[in-house]
């Protein structure tokens, strides 16, 4: 089977499935079991300074073709109980990227100071949940912001920093670009589009907050022109993020030059079970593409002559 190793910024990992934030990892147990199904790392929910229960239900909408729509509120225990799970997560031998929020570049630092001591191997920063006031897309979407943020990290902590982007901006390439200014050794991209489901029976929102993001394969297209975008434009590694469920939506990412991807809807509906399947399946397809290991694909859709098959 073809080598499905995963290399980016200064990491290795068996292979390139990571378990997005937000989906499975509030727990080290849930962090664990993804891990224990063959992701090849998970990344724990984005912890903020102090407990947040989130938003009120609804804060789920589902899709049956094309994903969710959600406004879960970054629910989370706070810095100050979740290096526990993280504890848990590593005792199973799981590789762990640790995910966090803040408003302001000096609370980010904070907490991926508080983070980076759990043994974490990577800090990934949330910059792009589209529904959560003074976090998220609030301070990721202007260049200046993100640049400020991941210096302020960059300069607090010794692990590899990942810049989480939005994709509700006019130029994510841009965003990425003031990420490697500011230092990240690679981007995530992306985060869930900001979407609202009405219902028009009881004439008001279907989720409780109004407001959601919109993830699954509805976004796939969308993932794959940022990352697009963003390879050409950035010399940093790229993590892919969208609608993700099969081998062949992975290696699209990969070919349009991610060096890993994040699964995130694909896991809330079939559970983490679907790690496993994706490598077999991966080692499959780039077996019968001829293709020996999974880096000589990153980017491969770049160099093919516009009109021909690689």
């Amino acid at each position: 089977m073809a080598d499905l190793t995963a290399r980016f910024a200064g990491l290795t990992l068996r292979n390139p499935f990571l378990l997005a934030s937000g989906i499975w990892g509030e727990s080290g147990d849930s962090l664990a079991g993804a891990w224990n199904a063959g992701a090849g790392a998970v990344v724990t929910k984005s912890i903020g300074t102090k407990p947040r229960p989130g938003y009120p239900n609804p804060t789920v909408e589902t899709y049956e073709r094309w994903g969710m729509l959600n406004a879960m509120g970054l629910p989370n225990p706070g810095i100050d109980e979740y290096p526990r799970e993280v504890e848990v997560a590593r005792r199973a031998g799981a590789t762990v990227v640790g995910s966090v929020f803040g408003g302001d570049a000096e609370e980010f630092a904070a907490l991926a100071g508080r983070l980076a001591e759990t043994g974490v191997v990577a800090i990934e920063l949330n910059l792009s949940c589209p529904h959560a006031e003074g976090f998220g897309t609030e301070v990721g979407s202007d260049p200046r912001d993100v640049e400020e943020i991941v210096r302020a990290v960059v300069r607090r902590v010794r692990l590899p920093v990942i810049a989480k982007l939005t994709p509700n901006t006019a130029d994510p390439a841009a965003l990425a670009a003031a990420a490697e200014r500011g230092g990240a050794a690679a981007v995530s991209a992306i985060n869930t589009l900001r979407g609202l489901a009405v219902d028009v029976r009881l004439r008001r929102p279907v989720l409780a907050h109004g407001l959601g993001g919109l993830s699954g394969p509805a976004i796939k297209p969308v993932g794959l022109a940022c990352v697009w975008q963003i390879f050409d434009t950035v010399s940093i590694p790229v993590v892919g993020i969208g609608g993700i469920g099969r081998a062949e939506d992975a290696l699209e990412y990969v070919m349009a030059g991610a060096r890993a991807v994040e699964v995130g809807t694909a896991v809330a509906f079939e559970g983490v079970g679907i790690f496993g399947r994706l490598v077999r399946d991966l080692g499959g397809l780039l077996d019968s593409l001829g293709i020996a290991r999974l880096e000589d694909a990153v980017g491969l859709a770049h160099r093919a002559p516009s009109g021909t098959m690689p």
